[in-house]
């Protein structure tokens, strides 16, 4: 049978699909809450359960923590893992909700129909299109599609503290050619992207101090050193005028962009002055010799998070402070060591540092960039079908922030992954009144099953939509 029967089918069986993601929805999954400790492991239920009535192997595996959701489909093909989370976030401000979080609803905003409640985008909106694509391809095939390894996880939204360790315990079993992952968005309204590379991120807290305590700024203002004197003239040399970082070394490892990921990001027809002006800005301040873009997927960056010292209450005290602290956060790309990095920038501050004052470092984790091998056929088949079900042409993208996901299933099970989203900006995701558009959850479903279709085929699919 072909790829329009199942694309037929989930047609069909849309407002089934949202039934279920609605019943999904009212389990108030808090993984955060031990207060909903018991409505966590309903979720988790709750899902084994839809698996195993398409015909998986399907089980809750027990952590420290939240259980994981571990299914089969134990079918033939290439081996795949799909991932996802059935714990969502908090809901306050309670207030600000126009609903019940957990009394989910299709609703109308500005003419188009949405899903509204906590978890509708992250993650269980998403999560359940891979789902509803199957249950599609069985009630068309009569079998499950390919070789599906199911991974749900339950919290993801409190710091995953219990993943690795279960990917570890479980590294031959959940060790695939590649993983599907189900948490990011479209580039665009409209736009599909399958993202490719995510920053690491590096922490440092940095300590000044200098005097034995503070001091009147009349006695010894002038002779003493200030500590947020010393720090802040450091942090204004971490940059050059051109935007460049200066710590030594700190470029090692961050590769050019490749021109064919060029000629896609060109064509997505970002607009940096709209970026901006959502924000109040007006003008890209990092390096001057590159594109907004290129600064938010493809580029490293240092930037100062934080800054304390002295006094900042009401009203004026003139003293000199002690110590005065900053906290700096590094995005990195390609093949940067954040172990070398946060070295060299601890020296850098070292040879920096004045008479008079000592200095103190707290790091606050380091992790590397992941860039996934784009040369694996899944990627451009995967591409191809995304293509084929949006208006826009799919593009390889960025991420610039970090999801850890992604390089745990690299360093722990060597493979992989394809960050295929359909998320919106506008869905307040972490935020009261949630949403996910039925549009991105009904084209998920069908995005998926493209995918689908286009791995299990080893090429990308030669059906088109009617």
């Amino acid at each position: 049978m072909s790829l329009s029967a199942v694309l037929d089918r989930i047609d069909a069986d849309l407002d089934p699909a949202l039934d279920r993601l609605m019943a999904f929805l009212r389990i108030p999954s808090i993984s955060t809450d031990p207060a909903y400790d018991g409505d966590t492991r309903r979720a988790a239920a709750w899902l084994r359960d839809e698996l195993e009535s398409l015909g998986c192997s399907a089980e809750l595996r027990e952590t420290t923590g939240h259980p994981m959701v571990v299914a089969h489909t134990g079918g033939e093909g290439r081996p795949v893992l799909f991932y996802g989370h059935y714990d969502v976030q908090p809901v306050d401000p309670i207030e600000l909700w126009h609903r019940g979080p957990f009394d989910p609803a299709i609703e109308d905003q500005d003419g188009a129909r949405v899903i509204r409640g906590r978890g509708a985008a992250d993650d269980k909106g998403q999560l359940m299109t891979f789902v509803e694509a199957c249950r599609a391809w069985k009630a068309v095939h009569g079998s499950l599609p390919g070789n599906v390894t199911f991974l749900f996880e339950g919290e993801e939204e409190s710091g995953s503290p219990s993943l690795v360790p279960f990917l570890e315990a479980n590294r031959e079993e959940l060790s695939k050619d590649v993983a599907l992952i189900c948490d990011t968005g479209l580039f665009a309204r409209d736009k599909p992207g399958i993202v490719t590379q995510l920053r690491g991120l590096l922490g440092e807290e940095v300590v000044v101090k200098a005097a034995s305590k503070d001091l009147h700024s009349g006695s010894f203002g002038g002779v003493a050193t200030n500590p947020i004197k010393a720090l802040t003239k450091i942090l204004a040399q971490l940059h050059d005028d051109t935007g460049r970082v200066t710590i030594p070394g700190f470029y090692d490892g961050v590769p050019d962009l490749p021109e064919d990921l060029r000629t896609q990001w060109e064509g997505l027809g970002f607009d940096a002055s709209a970026f901006l002006s959502g924000v109040g800005l007006t003008t890209p301040a990092g390096e001057t010799d590159r594109t907004a873009l290129e600064q938010i997927w493809s580029r490293p960056t240092a930037e100062i998070n934080g800054i304390r010292g002295g006094y900042a209450g009401q009203g004026f005290k003139t003293v000199l402070p002690a110590e005065a602290a900053a906290k700096i956060s590094f995005r990195l790309v390609g093949q940067q060591d954040p172990h070398a990095i946060r070295e060299s920038f601890r020296k850098m501050v070292h040879a920096m540092l004045p008479a008079d004052c000592k200095v103190e470092f707290h790091d606050h984790g380091a992790s590397p960039a992941s860039v996934m091998n784009t040369s694996d056929p899944a990627f451009e088949a995967a591409r191809t079908a995304l293509s084929q079900e949006w208006p826009n042409e799919a593009a390889y993208i960025g991420a610039g922030g970090s999801i850890p996901i992604a390089g745990y299933f690299q360093e722990i099970l060597g493979m992989d992954s394809m960050l295929i989203g359909f998320g919106r900006d506008d869905d307040q995701i972490h935020s009261p009144n949630e949403k996910y558009d039925v549009a991105s959850f009904h084209r998920g479903a069908r995005s998926w099953a493209r995918i689908l279709d286009a791995i299990s085929n080893g090429q990308s699919s030669s059906h088109t939509q009617t």
